[in-house]
C-alpha cells in the first residue's frame, strides 16, 4: 500500500470518529433531556428568554431534535442535514449561554440535563468546539457529496 492510500484511510478513520463523537454528545445530551423533560423545562426558563408556551415547546422538541440528529451523524444517513441542524442549533446555543453570561445569570444550562453540571463559561467553551469540530465534518460532508458519482437516469 502506498503512503497517500494509508494516509485516506487514516483520515476517513479519523473523520468516522470525530462523526462519531460529535453525534455522540447529541445523542447523549438529548436522551438525557427526554428522561427528565420537566427539569429540561425548568432549566430552559431560568434564562429568561422564552415564556411558555414556547419554552414548553422547547423543552419537549429540541431533546429529539438532538438524539435525531445525531444519530443521522453517527450512521451517515442524512449526515449533512444532521450536521447543519445541530450547526444552528449550535449557534442559537452560543448565543443564549453569551446572553446568560452578560446578564450575570448563575443558572444550570441544562445542556446536559441533570447529568453534567459545568459553567456557563465552559458551556460557551464546548459548544464553540462543538461547532468548529461540527463545521469541518459538514465541510468535508459537502466535498465528498460534490465529488460523488452522479446517479444516470
Amino acid at each position: 500500500m502506498s503512503a497517500a492510500m494509508n494516509e485516506t484511510k487514516l483520515m476517513r478513520g479519523l473523520h468516522l470518529v470525530a462523526a462519531w463523537i460529535f453525534g455522540g454528545v447529541f445523542i447523549f445530551s438529548g436522551f438525557v433531556k427526554v428522561r427528565d423533560p420537566q427539569l429540561f423545562l425548568m432549566q430552559i426558563r431560568g434564562f429568561l428568554l422564552l415564556g411558555d408556551p414556547f419554552a414548553a415547546w422547547v423543552a419537549l422538541g429540541l431533546p429529539w431534535l438532538e438524539i435525531f440528529c445525531g444519530i443521522a451523524v453517527v450512521i451517515g444517513f442524512l449526515r449533512r442535514s444532521g450536521l447543519i441542524l445541530l450547526g444552528l442549533a449550535l449557534v442559537v446555543f452560543i448565543i443564549v449561554l453569551a446572553i446568560a453570561w452578560g446578564r450575570g445569570l448563575d443558572i444550570e444550562c441544562g445542556c446536559f440535563g441533570s447529568a453534567v453540571k459545568t459553567s456557563l463559561r465552559m458551556e460557551l467553551l464546548i459548544d464553540l468546539v462543538l461547532l468548529a469540530l461540527g463545521l469541518g465534518l459538514l465541510r468535508r460532508a459537502s466535498r465528498q457529496a460534490r465529488f460523488a458519482p452522479k446517479e444516470v437516469m
